[in-house]
């Protein structure tokens, strides 16, 4: 029987493309590994970030309205960013504006429950939620410069109803805050026979 002669440069050939081979495979097989890794990690995140939304809007949702009760207050503003300094008279400005219910509209007549039960008055229904935000604030067609509309997207009475959330609400509040100071809350301005004597 003639014996086959293989020549040594193909098995050094074999040699070096199994050892190639295998040595991809091996580096594919991690490559896989970590986007696996990296893709669980991602899909973790994304379900502790979703967790926790949905209960920061639990926690919001909870909170049990009451006219002339703003004791949930304080928690709340300072979650939302504002200062510790300012809570106080964020409290008297609140009880006045709208009585602590966030849902209320300029003119609406509300009970204790915050549930409404009538319009007083027609002529302010742009004023929203806790802080009576005024549509000069958010509305463009009022103003072109409206703020809230810059930062929050919020920009026509048809987007009134975003207001009506607490949580909103005090974010809008605080954007004119730190603009204006409390000044957009500052009867006087607007209605010189609201203004103290000391302003006269």
């Amino acid at each position: 029987m003639k014996r086959i002669k293989i020549n040594p440069i193909f098995i050094i050939f074999v040699i070096y493309l199994s050892v190639f081979l295998t040595a991809r495979i091996a580096y594919a097989t991690n490559e896989i590994s970590k986007i696996t890794y990296v893709n669980s990690t991602i899909s973790h995140v994304n379900e502790d970030k979703l967790r926790l939304i949905m209960q920061e809007k639990i926690t919001a949702a909870d909170i049990i309205y009451e006219y002339g009760n703003v004791d949930w207050l304080p928690e709340l503003a300072l979650e939302v960013g504002w200062p510790a300094k300012t809570i106080e008279n964020l409290k008297f400005i609140i009880l006045r504006e709208s009585g602590g219910c966030p849902n209320r509209r300029g003119g609406d007549k509300v009970d204790k429950a915050c549930n409404i039960t009538g319009v007083a008055e027609w002529n302010h229904r742009s004023d929203s939620g806790l802080l009576q935000i005024n549509g000069v604030n958010y509305d463009i067609s009022r103003n072109k410069w409206a703020p809230i509309c810059k930062q929050m997207d919020i920009c026509s009475k048809d987007d009134q109803w975003q207001l009506l959330d607490a949580k909103t609400n005090l974010k809008a509040g605080l954007i004119l805050y730190e603009l204006v100071g409390w000044s957009p809350w500052d009867a006087c301005g607007w209605d010189p026979s609201r203004c103290s004597k000391s302003k006269n």
